[in-house]
């Protein structure tokens, strides 16, 4: 082999093959090692920036691993490292210990989504978000299954209302997704055992949230285990370990703290670090449609009947119905509530335009009921009734025409004075 040809093999340059020549005949084997072997680097950092590094992890960083603090000296002390050298130093200094690589139970992988849009993976994570600083949280989060795009909000209970709200917010800034992946919570489906009570219906209809999806056209998938929709549960050990670090350095105590740390700075850094882009350029979210009010639909919703007094029952409490919406054939009939998140209850008939529903004030028939209901009880009593007069028989005015009208109160007092006067004239009239 001639030089050139080894120059060639090596990817070095003719010149420095001839040189390695010399070298090796001159001294032998070692001829052909660096120069700078055992030698520092020229670009070593230097040993006050060492100390200081370690100084600062361990006053505030002690349970922080190398790539967070090596990012977070940077971006808070100006102190730039690279993790794998900070790796070296907190290992030579006993705060960091190497994990043995484990063995763990395979499990096949799921080819990613190729646009954005067509698969939303959706959990709640459980964790002390606080340490202790404020209440108990609970994140909501969802996560696009083809750029792992995330949305969260912080809540005090991992009720139907705040996933509502969560499903709330991603619509708002992203629009409709094709599917959504979820887990078997109650939230989402009936999970009772329906064939060994005969009084249950069979079938027990969707929960709140999966009414929902249904009249936004969002396809719901469930899932049989926690690695199915792995995306969000390795996001979640993510945040468990980042979002908890950062919420400290942010020294918040609330949920209203946590939820601006995590929607202003947080959020925002995962999308630039972790998002990614999908495979298709194209986008799968959708707008609304024309009849899809999301205030109506991410609400608590019922059917009432409407009593005789158009007013409807719910929650232990009475709501009156607007005058200017009382139509035909509404009494004795079912309406639609709806509880919605901002505290309003409106109502719908027939599927028309909502109204506000007015909570009504007590009848007055229901403290006469109680306080007989109290007197039947009452022992040594003797009812109150007259011997041979048939009981239940109204008698008197009993107030069941007390709050039927629902128009202006001025107006009924005024034509309540002016009935006597206008009786008058009548008996005049036909004098």
């Amino acid at each position: 082999m001639t030089q050139r040809e080894a120059a060639a093999e090596l990817g070095l340059s003719s010149r420095w093959v001839r040189k390695l020549l010399a070298r090796l005949r001159a001294e032998g084997d070692g001829g052909i090692l660096h120069r700078l072997r055992g030698r520092s680097s020229n670009r070593k950092l230097g040993e006050p920036t060492r100390r200081r590094a370690l100084e600062l992890i361990g006053a505030h960083y002690a349970d922080y691993g190398p790539t967070l603090a090596a990012e977070t000296l940077a971006a808070e002390h100006g102190i730039t490292v690279s993790r794998e050298s900070l790796r070296g130093w907190m290992r030579e200094a006993g705060m960091w210990k190497p994990k043995k690589a484990r063995v763990q139970k395979i499990h096949l992988w799921r080819q990613r989504r190729s646009r954005r849009g067509e698969l939303a993976q959706w959990d709640t994570s459980v964790h002390d978000w606080l340490e202790g600083r404020g209440d108990k949280l609970y994140l909501i989060a969802m996560i696009d299954d083809a750029s792992s795009e995330l949305t969260a909000r912080f809540a005090l209970a991992d009720s139907t209302a705040e996933n509502m709200r969560l499903l709330g917010d991603y619509i708002a800034r992203h629009g409709r997704p094709r599917a959504v992946y979820t887990d078997k919570a109650s939230l989402f489906q009936v999970n009772r055992p329906l064939h060994h009570n005969k009084y249950l219906p069979a079938d027990p209809g969707p929960t709140q949230i999966g009414r929902a999806l249904e009249e936004l056209e969002i396809k719901r998938i469930t899932a049989h285990s926690a690695q199915a929709k792995g995306r969000v549960e390795r996001s979640f050990q993510t945040m468990q370990d980042r979002l908890v670090k950062g919420l400290r350095r942010a020294k918040a105590s609330s949920c209203a703290e946590a939820r601006r740390y995590l929607d202003e700075v947080f959020v925002a850094e995962w999308n630039s670090r972790w998002k990614r882009e999908p495979a298709s350029a194209s986008d799968a979210h959708r707008p609304l449609e024309k009849e899809q009010d999301t205030a109506s639909i991410l609400s608590r919703i019922e059917e009432r009947v409407v009593d005789n007094d158009y007013t409807v029952s719910l929650d232990g409490q009475r709501y009156q119905i607007p005058r200017a919406v009382i139509a035909p054939r509404m009494r004795r009939n079912r309406i639609r509530v709806e509880k919605r998140l901002d505290g309003r209850l409106m109502g719908r008939w027939a599927g028309g335009k909502a109204f506000e529903l007015g909570l009504c004030g007590e009848r007055r028939d229901e403290p006469q009921q109680r306080a007989k209901k109290a007197k039947a009880q009452t022992p040594g009593k003797a009812s109150s009734d007259a011997p041979g007069k048939a009981k239940g028989r109204r008698r008197g005015n009993n107030g069941w025409m007390d709050n039927f009208s629902v128009g202006d109160p001025a107006r009924e007092h005024a034509s309540k004075a002016a009935a006597p006067a206008a009786l008058r004239g009548s008996l005049r009239a036909l004098a």
